[in-house]
């Protein structure tokens, strides 16, 4: 309900009304700091349009009315902002003494009351009571002289709603003519407005609205009885609420866009954590909670630093945007034993001050749970591309070389990292393992592969003769010798590779000869008196122990250690089963191929072959694959058709064991398969040791010579 100014002054007819006469002398005021809330709780509840603001010393230093509160919310700033922020820059105001009907309103209806320095009370236009003002005459003149230059359209009509003054500004909205003794509804119809409620009924909320112009009609009553005995009067106030009705529309828009902008706060999988430009917390959203274990109600309203000193947090990213006015990214660990990371960004109002500082929140537990798993994904994925690296190496071999067992894929492997450098290989193993093709695939992939790799058999040639093969001769330098010489295998393998299978066989003094080749780089063809200078990568074999060799004298050991810088063992056969399946059906094909057969084999002669030992190892498996092809009856190779070529191949000694093999290679042979068996018999060396009546020493050296591996 509006509340007037109701004074008394006695019977003062005749005297000239001033302003300290109508003033409101209100102890009412605020202070630069109050919030916007608290000046409309004041307004509200003391119903006055305008305070005094003052300064930090307590002096009056502006005003700020209730038009000022509009259109700061109009222009979109928040309850929480200072007065001082939205406060008039200048005071409109009138001196105590000035006459009522010389007042100037300046286009305010709210006026300060000044004398000198000193603000003294304020003139509220819409609160002045205009039956106060009529004791000082009996006609309208004291009054409509106060009120006739007041901004807005103000009307004296009868009960029955007739026209009997109207100001200024009333004529303005309503027209020229003369309107008296016109009802106020049929004057603002003809004016071109909309009227729905005639304006004078006491309960009635009229709202004119013409074009964009909104005009809302507040009606109260000046006297319980007009002059002579008549109907009461009203005053009707013709309030201008366009600026309201817009102010309407956007707080309606903004409750809508505010509602909006939670929901997508609320519905969000980060945590979001928002604080005031002190570092005081106005809003967490659901996630938040779920991550770090914090309730919303336990912080909010409170600052950060209250959070920090009772333990909530070990530090805040708020504080530090606070300090460095940008974003800011920290660890951080919460009451509740998690470890969160929290980025905080600043946001600035108009004025350039801090204003908001949101933070995000991520729960690190999770990030470094799913950084685990992307490191054994990307593991497993550079495992994958070397195992497929080393198959594309494999099948582009040709296929001689099976990688299945894990031993084999050992030795594959190194073989592969051998070839990009040019070290000096010692292949050792026992006869038929497939050293040679260990050796093709060091060279294939090599940077030498394009050029010769050439094999010789230091076995094979007589000893006679070796030495010509490996170092070549010239015209003349023996009977029977070519008339224009001959290069030996180092001058053909130049910027290749040599393999020097069986080197174990090489006699001692072509050891010497070789041993000085390979560090001088040089060779001298027989019958030379100059040297060749050769670039050759060495790899050497043998199925022989060269340690024992150099024990007895046998084999020279400047030239062992020459040969074995990098020493790979091939493992036998029957210690890589799972090949043997791979190497069955590639025989089985390259023979049908090659013989134009088609034929197949059973898996139970499959199963056989498998569990055999095979002494000769690949070799022996190749040459009985061959047989079984050749010589098969069916088209499927049986369980028999194996059983009856393998009791032939038992029947006469394999190739290992034939009478030509000297006594050294039997007996390491023999002491091979013993170690072999106690050691697949008892699992340990120590009882293998004991079986045998030998040291434990023994049998771990003994078993690293010739391979063997516990199970």
């Amino acid at each position: 309900m509006m509340q007037r100014i109701v004074f008394s002054r006695g019977d003062v007819r005749g005297t000239v009304l001033k302003v300290h006469d109508i003033m409101q002398r209100s102890a009412h005021f605020l202070r630069k700091d109050d919030t916007l809330r608290a000046a409309a709780a004041l307004f509200r509840e003391h119903g006055v349009g305008g305070l005094q603001v003052l300064d930090a010393n307590g002096f009056p230093e502006t005003l700020f009315t209730s038009d000022d509160l509009i259109r700061a919310l109009a222009g979109g700033a928040n309850l929480s902002d200072h007065v001082s922020s939205h406060a008039h820059g200048h005071i409109c105001a009138v001196q105590p003494d000035t006459p009522v009907e010389e007042i100037a309103w300046y286009e305010n209806r709210f006026l300060a009351v000044v004398d000198g320095a000193k603000v003294m009370g304020c003139v509220d236009a819409t609160r002045l009571e205009p039956d106060a003002l009529m004791q000082f005459g009996g006609d309208l003149a004291p009054w409509t002289c106060a009120l006739g230059r007041f901004p807005d359209p103000l009307l004296l009509c009868e009960r029955d709603g007739a026209i009997l003054w109207r100001n200024e500004a009333a004529r303005l909205v309503l027209g020229p003519e003369d309107g008296r003794s016109r009802p106020l509804r049929e004057a603002l119809i003809q004016a071109g407005f909309e009227v729905e409620n005639d304006p004078v009924e006491p309960d009635a909320v009229a709202l004119a609205v013409r074009d964009d112009s909104r005009y809302l009609a507040m009606r109260w009553l000046i006297t319980d009885q007009a002059p002579n005995g008549g109907a009461p009067r009203c005053m009707v106030h013709l309030r201008d609420v366009n600026d309201q009705h817009a102010v309407h529309a956007k707080l309606r828009d903004m409750r809508a866009l505010s509602r909006e902008l939670r929901s997508i706060i609320e519905s969000s999988f980060d945590g979001i954590f928002i604080t005031d430009g002190e570092g005081r917390v106005i809003l967490v959203n659901p996630a938040y909670e779920r991550i770090t274990g914090i309730r919303a109600a336990e912080v909010m309203g409170r600052t950060m630093s209250e959070l920090v000193h009772e333990g909530f947090y070990d530090q805040s990213v708020t504080i530090r945007v606070l300090k460095t006015r940008k974003s800011e990214t920290i660890i951080q660990k919460v009451k509740m034993g998690k470890t969160i990371m929290v980025t905080g960004n600043p946001i600035l109002n108009e004025a350039g001050a801090m204003w908001r500082v949101v933070t995000n929140v991520r729960d690190v537990t999770e990030l470094q749970r799913l950084h685990e798993e992307l490191e054994k994904i990307s593991a497993l994925r550079d495992r994958y591309r070397q195992e497929l690296d080393s198959l594309r190496k494999s099948i582009g071999h040709g296929g001689s070389i099976v990688v299945r067992s894990k031993r084999m894929r050992d030795v594959h492997e190194q073989a592969l990292r051998l070839a990009e450098v040019d070290s000096t290989v010692l292949l050792l193993g026992e006869s038929g393992v497939g050293k040679e093709v260990v050796a093709e695939v060091i060279h294939e992939h090599s940077p030498r592969k394009d050029s010769p790799f050439v094999k010789i058999s230091c076995a094979a040639i007589p000893e006679q003769l070796l030495e010509s093969e490996l170092f070549g001769y010239v015209q003349g330098a023996f009977t029977g010798a070519n008339r224009s010489g001959k290069p030996g295998v180092f001058e053909l393998a130049h910027q290749g590779s040599l393999f020097l299978d069986e080197i174990g066989e090489l006699p001692l003094g072509l050891q010497a000869k070789l041993l000085r080749a390979l560090q001088e780089k040089q060779v001298m063809r027989l019958g030379e008196v100059r040297t060749t200078p050769v670039d050759v990568r060495i790899m050497a074999a043998t199925n022989r122990d060269l340690e024992a060799m150099m024990r007895q004298g046998a084999f020279r050991s400047d030239l062992y250690y020459r040969l074995s810088v990098v020493p790979i063992v091939v493992p036998p056969l029957r210690e890589r089963r799972e090949a043997i399946f791979d190497f069955i059906y590639r025989y089985l094909e390259r023979f049908n191929r090659k013989y134009g057969l088609g034929r197949q084999i059973a898996p139970e002669a499959c199963d056989f072959l498998a569990a055999f030992d095979w002494p000769g190892n690949v070799r022996q498996l190749e040459n009985t694959m061959e047989r079984l092809v050749v010589l098969g009856q069916g088209c499927v190779i049986s369980r028999k058709d194996a059983e009856h070529a393998l009791a032939k191949n038992q029947g006469n000694p394999p190739e290992a064991n034939q009478a030509n093999d000297s006594l050294r290679t039997l007996l390491e042979r023999t002491e091979r398969e013993a170690i072999r068996q106690a050691l697949a018999t008892h699992g340990t060396t120590r009882a293998a040791a004991k079986m045998l009546g030998v040291n434990q020493s023994t049998i771990v050296r003994k078993a690293m010579r010739y391979g063997l591996t516990q199970d």
